[in-house]
């Protein structure tokens, strides 16, 4: 059924290239848009997860570095029932993670150094355990397509914007290139706001139940929104239309769950995860334990990752 959606999507996403090219050139404008789409299409299903992970200056993590990270990552794969994806990190202070990937056998998991500085082991393995949940969703192509796109819409609409429109028939029309300029970026968010809404909550139930207890995904979704508050993303203020890719919008702590929020309310997901929990019988236990000792439902809250 993803792959259905998948096709409506870059249809739809196609359609807004033409929409924009013809306003910024007219027909000549629309088929350049054409050509330019399903050139984009095409490269966005094959290579757009690795140029997100250039994007981010991700690096990837082996078996045995960083504390422990790929083999927790290959544990939560086992208890899913996925192959183990490639592990990555990112060099940023702010606590965050994304899933990448065409399908689960060329999936990556993407964790930010200062989630790991942040977070206790419990909180990363709850993390890492809903990026599992997108790639098991096989959100993560629609996703990824949907930043590659997005931001292709915005780069279009610009470059218009920068040399001028010319219609068929008539001059550049400075009015409607403005708009353009707003309104392709815009609806291209808006796409980008419904893709990832819908698939975030499904990812916390999903994830919660790879990891074994709700509360560490809730305790590390509150402490991931304290960062984001506190500490910029660099890269992702460069290239904002992977931000719906991440856990927690990179770009700001935004906690309106309003029309314009690309991530749901994160009191919202909080407050599901809590009721998951209770039916569950879920606790965090004191801290001292390890993620791992007695198995990854065990219910127990770890200390401090490093």
């Amino acid at each position: 059924m993803n792959y259905v959606k998948t096709a409506v999507l870059l249809a739809g996403m196609t359609a807004l290239f033409m929409g924009v090219g013809y306003s910024l050139g007219g027909q000549g404008g629309m088929l350049i848009a054409l050509l330019f789409a399903a050139a984009t299409n095409l490269w966005a299903w094959w290579g757009s997860d690795k140029a997100v992970l250039r994007m981010h200056g991700a690096q990837p993590v082996l078996p045995g570095d960083h504390y422990g990270l790929y083999e927790m990552v290959d544990l939560l794969s086992k208890n899913a029932g996925l192959p183990t994806p490639k592990v990555y990190l990112m060099n940023t202070d702010q606590p965050n993670a994304f899933a990448t990937g065409r399908n689960p056998e060329n999936a990556a998991v993407a964790v930010t150094a200062g989630l790991l500085r942040t977070l206790n082991k419990e909180e990363v393995a709850g993390v890492v355990a809903h990026e599992l949940a997108h790639v098991q969703n096989r959100d993560t192509l629609i996703m990824t397509i949907t930043a590659t796109i997005a931001g292709a819409v915005s780069m279009i609409a610009r470059f218009g914007m920068m040399f001028g429109g010319r219609g068929d028939s008539q001059r550049s029309n400075p009015i409607a290139l403005i708009l353009t300029m707003i309104a392709a970026p815009l609806a291209a968010m808006i796409i980008q706001m419904f893709v990832s809404r819908t698939r975030e909550y499904a990812a916390d139930r999903r994830g919660a139940e790879i990891c074994g207890n709700p509360l560490w995904l809730a305790s590390a979704l509150q402490g991931i929104s304290r960062g984001v508050q506190q500490r910029p993303m660099i890269s992702a203020e460069n290239d904002p239309a992977t931000a719906p890719m991440f856990i927690i919008n990179p770009l700001s702590g935004a906690r309106l769950d309003n029309l314009f929020s690309t991530h749901p309310r994160t009191e919202n997901r909080v407050a599901e995860l809590e009721k998951m929990a209770g039916a569950m019988g879920a606790r965090l236990a004191p801290r001292g334990r390890e993620f791992g000792r007695g198995g990854a439902s065990g219910g127990a809250q770890g200390g401090p990752w490093g």
